[in-house]
């Protein structure tokens, strides 16, 4: 990428030899007594690493296919190095690794392919090269899960330092959904062995959602790779939740359902949420009542997607929380039943199916059923749906059966509504010919 336009035109046994007398320059700060016990083939390792430290752009014709695939081979030899378990590497060749391991990968990435912001002339370019180079970003990015896996924390810390966390962050914008899974699991790793680090990386996460929020033009292709991170997160904590906790699921987790791209990350945003009502059921209350708050007025994908959500919440809150919510969700799931997007519509009819939802419901049932009997005799009469019209008679039939005194009831109340309706408009009417 961007990066590797600026290198210099020289060829990988040029930049090997170069770099590695840098490399040996730089061991020549220890003792001689030190260097006598260093094993000779660090130098061999050394040599490795310097030949991998070489960037290739692969966009440049002037590149040779061999080295690249040379490059490939050393890359594969240094992993089979540091790959067996508990293998641990000493420092002269940890900061040489770690080196190797930022200039292959901390590079610029191409523009996103589907958002606001200008597209480069160049990205189809960028994009290519981005494939063509998973190759050696792939080894690059095992041999740096080696690395975390085989090694204590303090040994790292000098490495793998805020720094390091906030490039490996700035990667999850990575088109390439191979890179953000390697990028997934080394950054979940870091988290579980470097505690010291983990209120960091948790605001560094939240910062790039915020970013996400307000910056609502452009695309990150990262946040549900990013959200499943927090989901084993919140999986761990302990009840009762801090507040510090409680304040990422008011300000990030509820506020990320207001997205137009919510459904690239749903299903991972639905199970942290899940995981904070789970924990502590009143918190439903604080979800639910976002989710209302940010209801969308046109997207009818999302709209689905949310009636599902509100379903699955209702499955875990218990009697208080739906003494609650009743109303405000009977109001809204009536609103969608009412909807002319016939699958907005039919999933929330199919939402009346669920035991749980009518128990909530009951228990606000004088304030619920006008509303609800009001829903589904104007579908019955208007909708243009056939298949809607049919969901709604039997979910009528159900909650006569239920209520049969009070579904007539509020029956009664609807037709007398809508008759003295009738007679106020019949005698706008006439007032209008009489002027």
């Amino acid at each position: 990428m961007g990066a590797h336009k600026n290198s210099p035109k020289v060829s990988p046994s040029q930049q090997k030899s170069t770099t590695l007398k840098c490399l040996l320059d730089l061991d020549s700060k220890y003792s001689s007594s030190r260097q006598s016990h260093i094993d000779p083939e660090y130098d061999e390792i050394l040599s490795l690493i310097s030949y991998c430290s070489y960037t290739f752009t692969f966009t440049d014709p002037s590149e040779s296919p061999f080295q690249q695939n040379l490059k490939r081979d050393k890359l594969i030899k240094l992993l089979s190095i540091v790959k067996p378990p508990k293998k641990t590497v000493p420092d002269e060749i940890l900061s040489s690794l770690f080196a190797m391991i930022s200039t292959n990968l901390f590079r610029p990435l191409p523009p996103p392919t589907a958002s606001t912001v200008s597209i480069f002339p160049d990205d189809d370019d960028f994009i290519a090269a981005s494939a063509s180079a998973w190759p050696h970003l792939h080894l690059v990015y095992e041999i740096l899960l080696r690395l975390i896996t085989n090694h204590e924390a303090k040994t790292l810390r000098d490495y793998i330092n805020e720094s390091f966390i906030l490039n490996l962050l700035a990667l999850f914008q990575s088109e390439d959904p191979r890179e953000r899974d390697s990028l997934k699991n080394a950054y979940h790793k870091i988290y579980s062995k470097f505690h010291s680090s983990r209120s960091f990386m948790r605001k560094s996460m939240n910062d790039v959602f915020l970013h996400y929020i307000f910056e609502t033009g452009e695309k990150h292709c990262g946040i549900g790779d990013l959200l499943e991170i927090w989901g084993t997160i919140i999986n761990g904590f302990s009840v009762p939740i801090k507040e510090e906790h409680r304040i990422f699921l008011t300000r990030v987790l509820i506020p990320l359902h207001r997205q137009k791209g919510m459904g690239a990350y749903y299903k991972q945003l639905a199970y942290c949420v899940y995981q904070f009502v789970e924990k502590e059921p009143m918190l439903g209350v604080v979800v639910v009542r976002g989710i209302l708050r940010y209801w969308p007025m046109t997207n009818c994908e999302k709209e689905v997607l949310l009636i599902g959500e509100l379903e699955e919440l209702v499955e875990n809150m218990g009697t208080e929380q739906y003494k609650i919510l009743a109303l405000p969700l009977c109001k809204q799931i009536t609103k969608c039943l009412n909807s002319w997007n016939s699958q907005v519509a039919e999933r929330a009819l199919y939402v009346w199916n669920n035991e749980r939802f009518v128990k909530m419901a009951s228990e606000a049932i004088d304030d619920v059923f006008p509303i609800v009997v009001e829903g589904m005799e104007r579908n019955l009469k208007d909708h243009w749906s056939k298949s809607v019209r049919q969901l709604t008679e039997n979910v009528k039939e159900m909650l006569e059966e239920m209520e049969p005194i009070l579904y007539s009831k509020c029956l009664s109340q609807l037709q007398h509504h809508d008759s003295a309706k009738n007679e106020e408009e019949m005698r706008r009417r006439e007032r209008r010919k009489n002027v």
